[in-house]
């Protein structure tokens, strides 16, 4: 029995974005082929075009899953109930986390990149999905300003630039850096070291 009859179309289309992320995330959007998604979810490329419409529309759809997804889990930490501080340095760690054991992520984000994010601008739902991180930060924001912590004119959008950059450039870029300064950010044994370096920066640009 295939896949389709035993779990429905909503099994289907889960399994399916997965293994299209993969396939994306290894091969791009021109390399990656339908005809391989289908076979590794032992559907069809009839199925896969009926739920998503065309390998685009699957390719738009997965860059939707991978913002779901982190956000989703941001959206179960807790930061409300934490002083800003600790709310926000929890919200770094959480990113670093995140970026390095999520590597279809930072692959899908940074080929987005080199498309000029033309893919992504057809979503109109991305734009929705990305809103609460903005309005998680810049609630610790006004929660460290009221406590006196906190300096002000600090914007929520550029705090999550912040974070970004240091998180996603150790993972994005590991590779080249290690050429050039034979330096593995991605280090065991400089996990902590960066960890705490990039927690620090971060809090020290929205101190008083």
């Amino acid at each position: 029995m295939s896949k389709t009859r035993r779990g429905g179309p909503e099994a289907t289309k889960a399994d399916v974005l997965r293994i299209a992320q993969d396939e994306f995330a290894t091969r791009g959007l021109a390399g990656a082929r339908v005809d391989a998604i289908a076979a590794r979810t032992k559907t069809t490329k009839r199925a896969i075009y009926y739920h998503f419409g065309s390998k685009t529309g699957l390719y738009i759809a997965v860059l939707e899953k991978i913002y779901k997804d982190i956000r989703d889990i941001e959206g179960q930490l807790g930061l409300k109930s934490l002083p800003p501080d600790l709310a926000l340095r929890k919200l770094v760690e959480f990113t670093f986390d995140y970026d390095e054991a999520n590597a279809d992520f930072v692959r899908l984000v940074s080929n987005e990149n080199i498309n000029s994010a033309k893919y992504l601008a057809r979503s109109p739902a991305i734009r929705n999905l990305n809103a609460p991180v903005i309005d998680a930060i810049a609630d610790i924001l006004a929660r460290g300003r009221r406590s006196g912590i906190f300096r002000d004119g600090v914007e929520a959008i550029d705090v999550h630039m912040v974070i970004s950059a240091l998180c996603f450039f150790r993972v994005a870029n590991r590779h080249t850096f290690l050429k050039v300064f034979r330096r593995d950010l991605l280090s065991k044994s400089l996990r902590n070291q960066y960890k705490r370096i990039i927690c620090d920066t971060v809090l020290r640009s929205v101190m008083r």
